[in-house]
């Protein structure tokens, strides 16, 4: 079922997806457990074999590109066991050897190990960093751009319409990483973007307990090879996953909205503080990144990011929280921060706090920052 380009988020987000009513069945059938199908004579039909596609996919997959694209019937998605499998797919379904390939140099810590993979394919890597649209200088000749916006850890923010114009001009396909905007903050293929790529073990599910990555694309040449290559390394998601992941999309406006909120008011208490520095929040008025992301963005995220002055006074301050969760990753509905240089993968300072504002009360949550950035001053 289709969900017309007009409803609101929360509505779509709650019907998103869901099968046509029937007479004692459930709104959203439970999953479905099988490698194999009855599959009697000639092959046809969309389901034969485990690998190759599940019902409960194909609900997940119909809501997830409803979010994306409303109203676009010729939008497809196909989900992955993980974001990185989404986004490997996209890559190596798209790349050969000899051909050239842009990536933020402030993106995703994974990135040098993906790129060390293509270089060793013989994919020429070429990086730029996402702010400023700085990856406009490299693209003569590239076959694919990597989008990160906003990019993770750092926050900042590049003008996707600017860059898919210049990139389809050169011949290139235009991908957007939307894991921390999510398909309620943006909406990459109404930017210009060929793919939108995702994690959706982030926000997009919102409870820190699956893993889950997600393609969508418009063109069905494209969604082919994409397909092709989930076939081939059998980078599926478990039918408990799927299910679990379009259960969390009916609550994702609600959380939304929740977590946004409390990601402004923590960084517009966190703006005066003379124990922080690089301060960053899209939704901030005076970010660097704030005029491109309110362009392009109807959300600015639940992730907050700022700078304490040493590594002990970060790790002190991690300490002292009583409502935020030590974890790497982000979008949960339980507040989780992190001193992000102990990967080791970011080029970010020491005390770098990568902060993923839950739905928690933003009074308590606010109180609980401000109190452990206090006690860690000591």
């Amino acid at each position: 079922m289709t969900q017309s380009a007009q409803i609101g988020d929360g509505t779509r987000a709650v019907r998103a997806g869901l099968p046509e009513a029937l007479k004692n069945e459930p709104t959203l059938p439970g999953p479905v457990f099988a490698a194999h199908f009855h599959l009697p004579g000639d092959v046809s039909g969309p389901y034969t074999y485990g690998r190759d596609d599940n019902p409960t996919w194909t609900h997940l997959e119909r809501a997830i590109g409803e979010l994306e694209a409303p109203g676009q019937e010729d939008v497809d998605t196909l989900v992955f066991a993980s974001g990185m499998a989404a986004i490997s797919a996209v890559l190596f379904s798209q790349l050969k050897a000899g051909d050239v390939v842009v990536l933020p140099s402030d993106g995703y810590q994974v990135f040098p190990l993906v790129r060390e993979q293509l270089t060793a394919f013989g994919i020429e890597v070429r990086t730029a960093p996402t702010g400023g649209d700085a990856q406009l200088d490299v693209l003569d000749g590239a076959k694919l751009l990597w989008i990160e916006t906003p990019s993770n850890p750092g926050l900042d923010v590049c003008d996707v319409r600017r860059l898919a114009e210049a990139a389809h001009t050169r011949g290139a396909l235009v991908a957007v990483d939307n894991t921390l905007a999510t398909p309620l903050g943006q909406r990459p293929l109404e930017l210009g973007a060929d793919f939108s790529v995702a994690s959706g073990t982030k926000q997009l599910t919102g409870h820190g307990d699956i893993l889950l990555g997600y393609v969508t694309c418009r063109d069905a040449e494209l969604t082919a090879s994409v397909r092709g290559w989930r076939k081939i390394v059998g980078a599926i998601p478990g039918p408990m996953e799927a299910w679990l992941a379009h259960r969390s999309l009916a609550t994702l406006q609600l959380r939304a909205e929740r977590q946004n909120a409390n990601a402004l008011a923590l960084a517009l208490a966190l703006r005066d503080r003379d124990d922080i520095e690089g301060l960053r929040y899209p939704g901030l008025p005076d970010d660097p990144s704030h005029k491109i992301a309110a362009q392009q963005m109807r959300r600015f995220g639940c992730v907050v990011s700022f700078t304490l002055p040493t590594r002990a006074r970060a790790e002190r301050f991690m300490e002292a929280l009583t409502l935020v969760d030590d974890a790497t990753s982000f979008g949960g509905v339980r507040s989780t921060a992190e001193r992000r240089r102990r990967w080791g993968g970011d080029d970010v300072p020491e005390g770098f706090i990568r902060f993923s504002a839950g739905a928690e009360d933003p009074d308590d949550l606010v109180a609980d920052v401000l109190r452990a950035l206090d006690e860690a001053a000591v």
